[in-house]
C-alpha cells in the first residue's frame, strides 16, 4: 500500500514538473495579476513573522523539517494521521514555546525606542535641528533598534526626503509605540513648530510607563506559558510511550481510529493556540499606515 502511494505521488510530481517546465519555456499570454489572498497567506506561512532574513530562514528550515518528519512518521507507522501530526508538531512546538521570547524581544525593542526618543529629545532641546539630531543619535543607538536608526541616519545624509525616511524607519520597527514617536516628527517637518523637545520628552515618559506596565503583566503571564510547556511535555511523553508500546495505540490503527486521533490532535492544537494567545498581549494596529497602504487622515 505504501509503495503504491509513493508511486502515485511520484507520478503526480513528474506530471506537475513537466507542466511547470512547459509553462516556463513557452510562457503565457495572461497579463500579470496581483497575488490572490490564498497565495499571500501561503507566502506568510512560508516566510513566517521574522523581521530578518535569518529569522525567516530558520522558520523555513522548521517547515521543511516538519514535512520530512511527517513523511518519515507516515512511512514508518503506516498511519497518515501520524504523519500529519508529526508534520505539524515539528514546527509547532517551538512556536508554542516562543511566547516568552517574543514578548521579551518586544520589550527590548520598546526600551530601545524609549532610549532613542529620550536621546533625540535631549539633542533637540539643545537647539539642534531635527535632521541633524537624528543623525547624531546613530552613534549611541540602542542595540535593539541600532540597525534601523543607522539606516534612518544614512537615508537623511543621502538627502532622502525626511518624511519618507521616517516612514521607512517606522515600517522597519513596525510598532504602534514607535509610530507615536514618528508621527510628531513628521508633523514637525511640515510646520516647524516649537515645543518638539517637550513633546518627545513626554512621549519618552509615556513609553517608560508602558514598559513598566507590560513587564508587570508579562510576569503574570508566566502561568499560562508554563501550562503550555507542561501539557506539551506530557503529550510528548505519551507519544514516546505509545511508540515503544504498540498495544497502547492499537485502537487508533483503524480508519475510524485515525479520524478520532486527528480530531483529538486538532482539539489539542486549538487549546494550545488559545492558551498561547492568552499569554501574549493583543496586537495593536499601526498608527501610521505602512508604505503602500491606503492613507488615512491621521497626519492630515
Amino acid at each position: 500500500m505504501i509503495l503504491d502511494l509513493i508511486a502515485i505521488l511520484a507520478g503526480l510530481l513528474a506530471i506537475g514538473g513537466v507542466v511547470v517546465g512547459i509553462v516556463g519555456v513557452v510562457g503565457t499570454t495572461r497579463p500579470p495579476r496581483p497575488p490572490s489572498a490564498l497565495a499571500v497567506r501561503l507566502l506568510e506561512l512560508w516566510t513566517g513573522a521574522g523581521r530578518t532574513r535569518r529569522e525567516q530562514r530558520a522558520h523555513q528550515y522548521k517547515i521543511v523539517a516538519g514535512v520530512g518528519g511527517g513523511a518519515i512518521a507516515w512511512l514508518l507507522s503506516g498511519w497518515p494521521a501520524a504523519g500529519l501530526i508529526v508534520g505539524v508538531a515539528v514546527p509547532g512546538i517551538p512556536w508554542l514555546f516562543s511566547a516568552a521570547s517574543i514578548e521579551q524581544k518586544a520589550l527590548s525593542r520598546l526600551k530601545g525606542v524609549e532610549f532613542w526618543t529620550r536621546r533625540l529629545a535631549d539633542i533637540v532641546g539643545q537647539g539642534i535641528g531635527l535632521q541633524q539630531a537624528i543623525v547624531a543619535t546613530a552613534a549611541t543607538a540602542p542595540r535593539a533598534i541600532e540597525q534601523e536608526v543607522r539606516d534612518l541616519a544614512a537615508r537623511i545624509q543621502a538627502n532622502v526626503e525626511p518624511a519618507t525616511a521616517l516612514q521607512q524607519f517606522a515600517d522597519e520597527v513596525d510598532d504602534y509605540t514607535c509610530d507615536q514617536v514618528i508621527a510628531p516628527l513628521m508633523l514637525h517637518l511640515k510646520d516647524r513648530g516649537q515645543g518638539l523637545h517637550e513633546v518627545l520628552a513626554a512621549i519618552s515618559r509615556s513609553i517608560a510607563a508602558e514598559i513598566d506596565m507590560r513587564a508587570t503583566i508579562d510576569a503574570k503571564r508566566a502561568g499560562p506559558r508554563f501550562a503550555v510547556r507542561f501539557l506539551s511535555g506530557m503529550t510528548l511523553a505519551l507519544i514516546i510511550y505509545g511508540a515503544f508500546n504498540p498495544d497502547y495505540l492499537r485502537p487508533y490503527s483503524t480508519p475510524l481510529g485515525q479520524l478520532v486521533l486527528l480530531g483529538l490532535a486538532g482539539l489539542y492544537v486549538f487549546l494550545m493556540v488559545l492558551v498561547r494567545r492568552l499569554s501574549l498581549p493583543p496586537p495593536r494596529p499601526r498608527l501610521l499606515p505602512p508604505t503602500g497602504a491606503p492613507q488615512t487622515a491621521a497626519l492630515a
